[in-house]
């Protein structure tokens, strides 16, 4: 059994509605003045105006930073650091999905600490403290609102840097499910199946723990048993708050867990294709499920004990090829790609895909050891 230091530094408050306290919640942090991360999807839904009425009301100055794309580059890290700069912000508020968090944290850690982003890239190499932050997800999807990582692609190579210390959790994470009402549905496909793959590979990796383990049990229990329902009914509130609280658990698992081989082989696929993060990790996370069963095969029968269960009958012989084929079926339920052919992947770019995959670091934490030639294999099985 794995040792473990758990230590949770984000504060979670879950209901309809709490956008609204977000003002109190800051004031209380000591903050007058709040830089709020957003993005233009965002604010034009109106939940970051309703957020910054709020941060208004409670006597709380504001100023807006809402040019975050997708997949948050250096280059986007760095506008934000400009705006702080002229701002002086006392706190930073990120306010959208997994891209408004992740520039969040990122321009926490220039604002705060100087340099570039590429010298946060690894794990607590953050040297002075960083401003509290606040974290309003408004999708169900990646749990930036409770890990301590920022995903941060660079400008240049496009590669994807995991930027991780204690230092850049949030401080509280206010979780409202209304706010996740807006979610297109691709953007609830996209979102919903890597809150999935962040429970199945926190739950099996190198470094599962007593406190992990829970965690991605009940965060794969919420996620499971509500994904069809958001995707059959998109405003089934009920089916919204079990995917906001499910995605949190996950980023709560994977900060004291870590992920596996299915993110090793998504980050190229988004970094050379510009295939969207959630699509890349669901249409790789079959075919990992499978290569790691033949030596794991009891882990996945436990989750499948969760989901089955919840649905009152009990999984079948052969675990780990049952789970990824429930996998798959709701990705293509959800009208993700099927096969990397359909995201414009030839094979005879696969070993080269392979190799930037072997560098990923969370392939060091699957519980079946891997390298380029066995990542490889799981893109030709993929392709």
């Amino acid at each position: 059994m794995n040792a473990f230091d758990f230590d949770p530094r984000t504060r979670i408050i879950f209901g309809r509605q709490k956008i609204d306290t977000l003002g109190e919640f800051a004031a209380n942090l000591g903050a007058r003045r709040a830089l709020v991360v957003s993005d233009a999807g965002i604010v034009e839904a109106g939940h970051t105006q309703r957020g910054c009425d709020s941060l208004h009301q409670s006597g709380v100055e504001w100023e807006l930073f809402q040019d975050v794309h997708e997949n948050p580059t250096t280059e986007d890290v760095e506008s934000g650091r400009q705006v702080a700069e002229r701002f002086r912000p006392e706190l930073i508020v990120g306010l959208g999905g997994g891209s408004s968090m992740d520039c969040a944290k990122g321009v926490n850690f220039l604002y705060s600490g100087g340099g570039q982003m590429q010298d946060y890239w690894g794990v607590g190499r953050a040297v002075q403290e960083m401003l509290p932050m606040i974290a309003v997800p408004t999708t169900a999807g990646t749990g930036s609102e409770t890990q301590s990582f920022a995903l941060i692609s660079d400008s240049q190579t496009h590669v994807k840097m995991a930027c991780g210390d204690k230092k850049a959790a949030f401080r509280i994470a206010l979780l409202d499910p209304e706010l996740t009402l807006t979610q297109p549905p691709r953007v609830t496909a996209l979102t919903g199946i890597d809150a999935l793959a962040h429970a199945v590979e926190s739950y099996v990796t190198t470094r599962r723990n007593p406190i992990s383990i829970a965690i991605s049990r009940e965060a794969w229990r919420l996620l499971s048993c509500n994904f069809s329902k958001v995707l059959d009914d998109p405003d089934d509130l009920e089916a919204r708050a079990g995917m906001q609280l499910g995605a949190s658990f996950a980023g709560m698992a994977i900060e004291n867990s870590m992920l596996g081989a299915a993110h090793a082989l998504a980050n190229p696929l988004t970094a050379q294709f510009g295939v969207p993060h959630g699509e890349a990790v669901g249409l790789m996370l079959p075919h990992v499920v499978r290569f790691n069963g033949t030596q794991h095969e009891d882990w996945y029968h436990e989750l499948l004990e969760v989901k089955s269960g919840a649905n009152g009958h009990l999984p079948k012989n052969g675990s780990a090829d049952e789970l990824a084929g429930w996998v798959a079926a709701i990705g293509r339920r959800a009208g993700l790609a099927k096969r990397l052919t359909d995201c414009g992947v030839s094979e005879h770019l696969l070993p080269e895909l392979a190799a930037g995959a072997a560098e990923q670091w969370t392939g060091q934490f699957n519980p079946r050891q891997v390298d380029a030639a066995s990542l490889l294999e799981l893109y030709r099985q993929a392709i």
